[in-house]
């Protein structure tokens, strides 16, 4: 399959006065990361990365125009790919190994997939494509040259931690099932979470190496009760407190 040349590789969108939603069309929706820029008053805060195909910071130039915090939400490689390019890099604790040296599967092909994987993400809802890149950042680029280059961290995390923008703080949540480190950042004054991959709105994945559906099952107790106004996800389209319930309930319902 000969692929086209995508003509820009991120879009950005404004959701709201401080917050900018980017995002990579020509990625597969399985690998398709919401990356977050939050703006604040001495310094920015960018959540995620994606998957690093193409310079994030040099398509943003324009929007990343203070000190920048860069937070991995957790380390599977549609999130981090990007990582290296920035030089403040937060993570929880328990992925740090990751970034430093990346060994987790990372690939833009669903052959290189283990069959069994490949099983788990198909029952969860998920279609698998036979790449998930739908077009190639430039002529001569080619996707099985893939790899996520290391970022080691440079500040480790843990809940109830605190990340300072000035005019708004988030709190550290470790919510942990989707993967060991999944971390949210929660700013209770506005009610916004960053939920990352711990919950969005769609087919959820506790079948992944390092998932633990245990810890994933008490995740979901706890975000079912949380005030939110609006979660932003790690994927798909954000949504509101009735609809995290709705997530929460479901998932809960799956795996009593």
């Amino acid at each position: 399959m000969t692929l086209e040349i995508g003509d820009r590789w991120f879009e950005f969108a404004r959701v709201d006065e401080d917050i900018t939603w980017i995002w990579e069309p020509y990625v597969d929706p399985l690998l398709r990361c919401n990356i977050w820029h939050v703006r604040g008053a001495d310094r920015d805060l960018l959540i995620d990365s994606g998957l690093g195909i193409m310079s994030l910071k040099e398509a943003a130039r324009t929007l990343f125009d203070k000190a920048l915090t860069v937070v991995a939400t957790h380390t599977h490689y549609d999130h981090v790919g990007g990582l290296f390019e920035f030089e403040e890099r937060i993570v929880h604790r328990a992925e740090a190994e990751e970034l430093e040296d990346p060994s987790g599967f990372a690939s833009l092909y669903a052959r290189d997939l283990d069959p069994s994987l490949v099983e788990t993400i198909r029952a969860a809802g998920y279609e698998m494509p036979e790449a998930f890149d739908t077009a190639l950042p430039y002529e001569g680029y080619d996707p099985s040259a893939y790899r996520v280059l290391p970022a080691p961290a440079t500040r480790l995390v843990d809940e109830g931690d605190e990340i300072d923008l000035g005019h708004r703080r988030f709190e550290v949540l470790h919510l942990p099932g989707h993967s060991p480190g999944s971390i949210g950042l929660w700013e209770a004054a506005s009610g916004t979470l960053f939920s990352g991959d711990a919950v969005y709105d769609g087919p959820l994945l506790d079948g992944l190496p390092g998932s633990d559906i245990g810890q994933y099952v008490r995740t979901m107790k706890r975000l079912r009760e949380l005030p939110v106004t609006v979660v932003h996800g790690g994927h798909d389209a954000s949504f509101g407190r009735e609809r995290l319930r709705e997530l929460a309930d479901a998932y809960l319902a799956a795996r009593a």
